[in-house]
């Protein structure tokens, strides 16, 4: 240990410039100084480490544990090319690799087929999951559906089927009489079937694409949802009532030929058509997240109104007082 730097014993930076600026550069340097004036300067830490590092005094260390690994394997006596022979062998995969699963209480995520040529290459399927699975019949139609595009060569000599992701799956019990039990088991088969659809969907077009909308707390109209991947969120338990009405249509702002006054006008223009406003209600004013810069509200304050036209249609306008950016009027939703 002599010849090396004194940062190899894991001593703090500052600690270490000091020795450096002691012209103490080794660990051999400080072997032969005196303990006490060694902690009394840079105190007991630097003292512990030598002693560690020079086996005076133990410390323990605590082995990471093996990580879990899933994969089976499966060798052929002669190529393979047909999709149905490969489903075959797949039928041979899935009950093994699933009974690993379930012996560590672990479902799977995302799997791999790795499908080796018998003149070199690999071909490779992989798919994901909205919730871990562990049955072999929720998980052969995925690879199914992804088999249509293989390229076979000579055939496949080695089929190899892996799951990377694995998440913890826990067994489910519900308490409570027949009624209630029978409730939770078709809730459960609905939420199943909706996953395993997200699944299939996504086995296509990719898992990333599915997404819900969640609620979201903001008085920004465009901000009271937030948008997240199907597959690795639940559905949203209760969407809370807005404070007051919102259109059913949301869309970008939209300008409306008004007079540039905020008293709302009897008449206006919007989409190349004319309106006359039969009934509204109003002003709601909402101001824009000062602690953000968003480039949508840099026109300012606003103030919303419903309006019901005579010609039928139900708009939220508002008016926009103007800050960075000119105001006016604009639409924002249609109420339907």
């Amino acid at each position: 240990l002599a010849p090396l730097p004194v940062a190899a014993l894991r001593l703090a930076p500052e600690t270490a410039s000091g020795l450096a600026r002691l012209g103490i550069r080794r660990i051999g340097d400080l072997t032969g100084m005196p303990r006490a004036g060694l902690a009394r300067r840079f105190g007991q830490d630097l003292v512990r480490r030598l002693d560690q590092a020079l086996g005076v005094e133990p410390e323990p260390i605590s082995p990471a544990g093996a990580p879990l690994h899933f994969a089976v394997r499966l060798s052929l006596p002669e190529p393979i090319g047909l999709q149905a022979d490969i489903l075959g062998g797949l039928d041979r995969l899935l009950p093994p690799l699933c009974d690993k699963l379930r012996a560590r209480g672990r479902g799977a995520r995302r799997l791999r087929l790795e499908m080796l040529r018998a003149e070199g290459g690999t071909e490779v399927i992989e798919i994901g999951l909205a919730r871990p699975a562990d049955r072999p019949d929720s998980l052969r139609p995925l690879f199914e559906l992804k088999l249509g595009d293989l390229d076979a060569g000579f055939g496949f000599d080695v089929l190899r089927l892996c799951a990377p992701v694995t998440e913890p799956l826990h067994a489910t019990t519900h308490k409570g009489g027949w009624a209630v039990a029978a409730e939770a088991r078709a809730d459960r088969t609905d939420g199943q079937a909706l996953d395993d659809l997200i699944a299939r969907i996504g086995a296509r077009v990719g898992l990333d694409r599915i997404t819900r909308e969640h609620p979201a707390d903001s008085h920004i109209p465009e901000k009271t949802q937030s948008t997240q991947a199907a597959a690795y969120s639940a559905p949203a338990p209760d969407w809370p009532a807005p404070a007051r009405p919102r259109p059913l249509t949301l869309f970008r702002p939209e300008p409306v030929t008004a007079p540039a006054t905020p008293d709302l006008p009897a008449r206006f223009r919007w989409r190349g058509r004319d309106f006359e406003i039969r009934a509204a209600h109003g002003p709601e004013r909402i101001a824009p997240e000062w602690w953000l810069d968003d480039p949508n509200w840099r026109s300012g304050v606003r103030d919303y109104w419903r309006v019901t036209t005579t010609q039928g249609a139900r708009l939220w306008l508002f008016f926009a007082h103007g800050a960075t950016l000119s105001g006016g009027w604009f639409a924002q939703g249609d109420f339907g």
